[in-house]
């Protein structure tokens, strides 16, 4: 393998049993189903040793609307480190996704290069996972039919400052959507899925952190005893508590936006659970 025989191109559906590999690699728990999901709502670059066809370094840029993306799956074989890979994956995601605001959760080795790149910090994202324990379910909190969609994308688009109807649609069919209803239209909600070693939470929205719990421990019950993982900011006052039920803190990530300035979330509402690390 030399520098001359490596090219990107984009990222497509064949590649993905050599994305799989490169995130095994990396101790990541993603099965390919997940590499699916991620790439159909997605664009991407692959980096290919064109003699051997081999995959050594991926990324993603999952879009919402003209405004906002994440950054994600980024990934460069450890065989080919040191020679720039990463930079150039970067570099044109960068220019694919255009003016867009770019978000992306960053380990503490991928920092640096994208703090480089103009990406800033802008928070912790700490990592929850473990065997749910048994909770009562919560009072108002019910599952979502297929009407609440709508006020689920504007709920979210409130807390997150983006608009990601696509992602919400795909996650109320691959997996669940609950609501909080106390009778007066949806005030927050969570979502379910299966994902790596088991399943995931999240995003979860709501108007306080309460509401966000209720929301939680809605999906804690239907998966007691399964291995669940929950992704939340280190600052929503929610990590001891998530501890308490079952998912201990067990790592966490460096949240970064390019540029670097202040979200125009200007509604009630708060991001308690990410949807994941991949897709904020």
């Amino acid at each position: 393998m030399t520098q001359s025989t490596i090219s990107l191109t984009t990222l497509r559906h064949e590649h993905l049993e050599g994305a799989l590999r490169l995130s095994r690699q990396a101790g990541w728990p993603h099965r390919l189903d997940d590499w699916q999901l991620a790439l159909d709502l997605s664009t991407g670059f692959v980096a290919l040793d064109t003699d051997a066809a081999t995959v050594l370094g991926t990324v993603l840029m999952t879009p919402y609307e003209q405004d906002v993306a994440t950054i994600n799956m980024v990934i460069v074989d450890e065989a080919a480190r040191g020679r720039g890979l990463g930079r150039q994956l970067m570099e044109a995601v960068i220019a694919f996704a255009g003016p867009r605001t770019l978000r992306l959760i960053a380990t503490r080795d991928g920092a640096p290069l994208y703090q480089k790149l103009g990406f800033g910090q802008t928070g912790t994202i700490v990592q929850h996972q473990g065997l749910a324990r048994h909770v009562a379910p919560p009072a108002k909190v019910r599952p979502a039919e297929a009407h609440d969609i709508f006020g689920i994308i504007e709920l979210d688009k409130s807390a997150c400052g983006a608009d990601r109807r696509d992602l919400l649609r795909t996650l109320a069919k691959v997996g669940q959507l609950a609501v909080l209803d106390r009778g007066q239209g949806i005030t927050g909600f969570a979502g379910l899925r299966t994902f790596g070693r088991g399943e995931v939470i999240g995003p979860v929205v709501a108007a306080n952190v309460d509401d966000g719990k209720a929301l939680i421990e809605f999906f804690v019950a239907r998966s007691e005893g399964r291995f669940v993982r929950l992704d939340t900011a280190e600052g929503s006052q929610l990590s001891a508590w998530v501890a308490n039920h079952g998912l201990p803190r067990v790592d966490e990530g460096i949240a970064m936006q390019r540029p670097n300035t202040a979200r125009s979330c200007l509604g009630p509402f708060t991001t308690f659970a990410l949807a994941s690390q991949a897709f904020g």
